[in-house]
């Protein structure tokens, strides 16, 4: 009978011919006591590469093959459209017929299926609407408004973010608790949320946190139909149960509170999404939610070398909430994992990228290179030192750093100021932050603009002077036009990078992101931060927007051979031949902001992202981190990572680069009194320019040290990176030095000595 059991069929007797079954063929001990495993809750833990996805549809056939339950009798969940619909390829394949009437889908796709066939329960009509994301923000900026707030205070994606985050969690208006509350809007968030959902009821439609929180409504608030659902579904399979949130945790223990046959598949230390309501605590209490439930280890991997999994388990052993595993392979060790010791962020992104070309000369393809970074403004250094040297790329997960919307923006108003008849880039900034210039005083700038043949800022600056506009947008561009000029004329007295700060700071732009609560708005303005700095690059605002025309135009064809720049977030379900892991280091990775956020159990996911970016290498795995990262023109003295200091010494190789000219950075790694220090939370002091690290000013004594504030007009030094120049003028401890092959850089004076 082998693969071609009858539906029906049921049974010890169909289990048994199930056994022998050719599915079950090619899966390892663990992997088949996962998919034969009787009936009742079954967690399996499947760690990275060891199988899960043809576990769960292997399982998946299994019990529709041997007859426990006909398709429509069961419950599958996955987190994308993408992995329901491999499922159902999958288990067609293997049963070698369709599988309709089977539920298995997305979280929000099983909601909306039982929340049409029940919507007049929780005061909607079956076909209710379901708002987008641009849609809620409309309807929630209505509700602030009726509520009299003001809207640049308390923005509408803020509250958004915070009704859904109280809809992850399993919350309506009336359950949230006061210790969630916050301070929006002065305290008024539950109010605000109530109004949102009165709405939602009116307009009969729902938002996608309400498709599991309607979905919780009707099962909680009717007994008679939750025992019907119980009744229906004998089996419920999960996908990735470790990225569930709370609601959705709640749902499907409801639903698995009667015959408790819930099979569910995870790995709890990949679980990196906290931050958009993810709860680790769900795969963790598995047991105590499931008495007497088996647990099942996957533990045979099948992606990466040895040395790269010793070293990854190694690191997440670290973490004290976890359920024990260890990954291995019967393959072969491979190469040791690689460390990297580098002078700044640029020589990091010189480094990565030598590597590459170096790795694409011995025959490896681009298209299996990945760089991870966990910021999204560390793409900007790789991407600007990738077209320098013709490695093309992919940004995956986002857009290219210049092709941010945020940098749009600011380069928008850095395009008027050098170009006051970019009558686009004015277009795209004359009301952002709003300033009162709206759609309607826009349509009148442009028919005066095209009737007088002139820009669309010649135009404004004539209508300004009249009184064919509103007083509010007269006024507003009265004083946007002076701002403008004012900027302009500064182009020659101030630094691009002095003028690029003024102008976001003056416009009011920076600010505007400071207010936003939105979670993306703290990577926005890093990314702000980051485009301060690329201008410090150049000596004209002129020159640097031309740079970036050149950077913009780099488009590569979708088929090409790519190196991947992406976040480690977005990489988890990704594998490569040749990882780089870039800006290891304290702060930055380990986020100090997460860590200052969230403590210990934001540190305990800090390093499950680590381990997710190690897991994702197959046969190279390289790790970097920089000295020094200048952010906002600000020097910071980095350490590095103490998830570097995890990695089991037997594992892995400290690379040293070219050491007659650089810091011998890696001889860091060996010194004893760091590697103590290093398991504990280091804090990096930021001052300009200054190399100083808590309790460890000497850390960088690898590198020349010059004779602070002894400096003489005219004298010849010696700089690390720089390499020889004159000194122009002297500022305090600021030196203006002409470099003889970089050019003319203004330095601090600790990093030079006399040549």
């Amino acid at each position: 009978m082998s693969g071609q059991l009858a539906l029906g069929m049921s049974g010890p007797g169909a289990r048994i011919a199930g056994e022998a079954a050719s599915y079950l063929q090619g899966l390892n001990p663990e992997q088949r006591a996962a998919v034969t495993a009787e009936d009742g809750p079954l967690l399996v833990l499947a760690g990275a590469g060891t199988g899960k996805t043809r576990v769960l549809t292997t399982r998946l056939a299994h019990i529709l093959l041997t007859g426990r339950a006909r398709p429509h009798e069961v419950l599958a969940v996955t987190f994308t459209n993408k992995a329901a619909r491999e499922m159902v390829e999958r288990v067609e394949g293997l049963i070698g017929r369709s599988v309709a009437g089977l539920w298995l889908g997305t979280f929000h796709a099983m909601g909306v299926r039982m929340l049409r066939a029940h919507a007049e329960l929780v005061g909607l009509k079956p076909g209710f609407t379901i708002l987008d994301a641009d849609d809620q923000e409309r309807l929630a900026k209505q509700i602030i408004q009726a509520a009299a707030l003001d809207e640049r205070r308390w923005p509408a994606r803020a509250l958004v973010a915070i009704i859904q985050r109280w809809k992850d969690r399993g919350y309506r208006p009336d359950q949230v608790p006061a210790v969630e509350v916050g301070d929006f809007a002065l305290g008024k968030g539950i109010e605000l949320y109530r109004a949102y959902q009165e709405r939602l009821l009116t307009l009969n439609a729902c938002d996608f946190g309400d498709l599991l929180l309607h979905g919780l409504t009707l099962l909680t608030g009717n007994p008679d139909l939750l025992a019907q659902y119980q009744r229906r579904f004998k089996a419920i399979l999960v996908d990735e149960y470790q990225d569930t949130n709370v609601a959705q945790y709640l749902w499907l223990r409801l639903l698995a509170g009667g015959h408790k046959n819930i099979t569910c598949v995870g790995d709890d230390d990949q679980s990196i999404y906290s931050w958009r309501g993810a709860e680790v605590g769900n795969i963790l209490r598995f047991e105590q939610d499931f008495p007497g439930a088996a647990v099942i280890r996957l533990e045979r991997n099948y992606r990466s070398t040895g040395h790269i999994l010793a070293a990854a388990s190694g690191v997440i052993a670290r973490n004290r909430h976890r359920h024990g595993k260890t990954l291995w392979t019967e393959g072969e060790a491979g190469e040791l994992v690689r460390v990297a010791g580098l002078w700044d962020d640029e020589e990091e992104a010189r480094f990565v990228a030598d590597e590459i070309e170096a790795w694409q000369r011995r025959g490896g393809k681009l298209t299996e290179t990945a760089v991870l970074v966990r910021a999204g403004f560390q793409t900007r250094a790789f991407e600007e030192r990738f077209i320098q040297v013709g490695l093309p790329y992919r940004v995956v997960g986002g857009p290219r750093f210049y092709e941010r919307a945020e940098i749009r923006d600011a380069i928008a108003y850095f395009r008027v100021v050098c170009q006051p008849d970019d009558d686009l880039a004015l277009e795209r900034i004359i009301n952002l932050p709003r300033r009162g210039i709206g759609e309607s005083t826009l349509k009148a700038l442009r028919t005066a603009a095209r009737a007088a043949e002139v820009s669309l800022l010649q135009a404004a600056r004539a209508m300004s002077q009249t009184d064919e506009l509103p007083t509010r947008a007269r006024n507003a561009l009265v004083e946007l036009i002076a701002t403008f000029d004012r900027w302009r004329a500064e182009l020659g007295e101030k630094s691009p990078r002095e003028l690029a700060e003024t102008i976001l700071d003056e416009s009011g732009y920076t600010a505007m992101w400071k207010a936003e609560h939105s979670p993306d708005a703290p990577g926005r303005l890093e990314n702000l931060k980051e485009l301060v700095k690329a201008v410090q690059e150049f000596d004209t605002l002129p020159g640097f927007l031309e740079h970036v025309s050149l950077v913009v135009e780099n488009a590569t064809e979708p088929d090409a051979d790519l190196v991947t720049i992406m976040t480690l977030h977005g990489a988890k379900g990704l594998e490569f031949d040749n990882v780089f892991l870039a800006g290891w280091e304290e702060g930055l990775f380990p986020s100090q902001r997460a860590i200052d956020e969230g403590g210990t159990k934001a540190l305990e996911e800090e390093r499950r992202l680590a381990y997710v970016g190690m897991t994702r290498a197959r046969r190279r795995l390289t790790i970097s981190f920089a000295a020094n990262r200048r952010i906002y023109n600000q020097w910071s003295s980095s350490v590095p990572s103490r998830f570097i200091d995890e990695l089991p010494p037997e594992h892995i190789e400290h690379l040293h680069r070219n050491p007659a000219t650089r810091p011998d950075l890696g001889s860091f790694l060996d010194d004893e009194p760091f590697r103590a220090r290093s398991t504990s939370r280091f804090r990096t002091q930021r001052v300009e320019g200054a190399k100083l690290i808590e309790g460890r000013a000497e850390i960088l004594q690898t590198r020349p040290v010059g004779r602070s504030g002894a400096f003489k007009t005219g004298e010849r030094i010696f700089h690390p990176k720089f390499g020889y120049g004159r000194i122009e003028a002297i500022d305090g401890n600021k030196l203006d030095i002409a470099f003889e092959k970089s050019g003319r850089k203004k330095v601090i004076d600790s990093f030079v000595e006399p040549a």
